[in-house]
């Protein structure tokens, strides 16, 4: 059954991926408002498209903890599911901070090249921070959230990566609070898995971090802290201890 559901799934994003694609290419005229709502149309179908072929529901826990105004997003990353859902359903539009390859996917890249997000130049890797400041900046400034994943990559579920340091500098810069962000969807979709497993997934918002009186070392373990230790309260099972501290960079 499990194979049958995610071959169905599998069936359905790439039926439903390319329409919207192009559709987001004949909009491309349109304010950027419209186009970024018609482009996330399609990750939002994906999450709701997971939910009724695969069974992985969700839920959100601090949601309260979402400010009206300006943010920065760090967050957990151990899937792809939570990828798809930030854009589909977080109440501004979210800026991902992605390498400028992407834009050349067909169809994915072509959509994601006119959200005008953060994309950054890996070739150039001296200057691919301050394109994620000098951009980051613009892109707060239009009332948006810029999203960063500290770990870098996906971790396995009970697992820590090391938390680099780009979204505690981009908010140090801009003097931007952060809203950390934890999340089990790992749980349900592995990194690279075809099969995913049906259950409940819970995206929690933490309480915002200002900035301001912190180093950027400061504020990014203290986005360490906070994920780390909501993730042994989402999923105890997975963890022997409190989590380590120090394991920034």
């Amino acid at each position: 059954m499990g194979i049958i559901r995610a071959s169905l799934y599998q069936l359905f994003l790439l039926i439903t991926v390319i329409p919207f694609a192009i559709l987001s290419l004949i909009c491309a005229p349109l304010p950027l408002e419209w186009r970024y709502r018609i482009t996330a149309g399609w990750p939002r179908l994906a999450v709701l498209g997971a939910r009724f072929i695969l069974g992985i529901r969700w839920q959100t826990k601090g949601w309260e903890n979402l400010p009206t105004g300006k943010a920065i997003i760090l967050s957990k990353h151990q899937s792809a599911w939570e990828t798809l859902f930030f854009p589909a359903y977080m109440p501004r539009q979210v800026c991902f901070v992605y390498k400028r390859e992407l834009h050349k996917v067909p169809f994915f890249g072509w959509g994601l090249a006119l959200l005008r997000m953060i994309p950054i130049d890996r070739a150039k890797s001296r200057d691919a921070f301050e394109q994620v400041v000098k951009v980051g900046q613009q892109r707060i400034d239009e009332g948006r959230w810029p999203l960063l994943f500290p770990e870098g990559t996906r971790t396995a579920p009970g697992s820590t990566g090391r938390y680099k340091m780009g979204g505690a500098l981009l908010a140090s810069r801009t003097g931007t609070q952060v809203i950390p962000v934890a999340h089990n969807a790992g749980e349900l979709w592995r990194r690279n898995a075809f099969i995913k497993t049906p259950g409940l997934v819970t995206i929690s918002f933490g309480p915002p971090i200002d900035p301001a009186g912190l180093t950027p070392e400061e504020l990014n373990q203290r986005v360490q802290t906070w994920i780390e230790t909501e993730m042994r309260v989402l999923n105890p099972e997975r963890y022997d201890g409190p989590p380590a501290t120090g394991s920034v960079s």
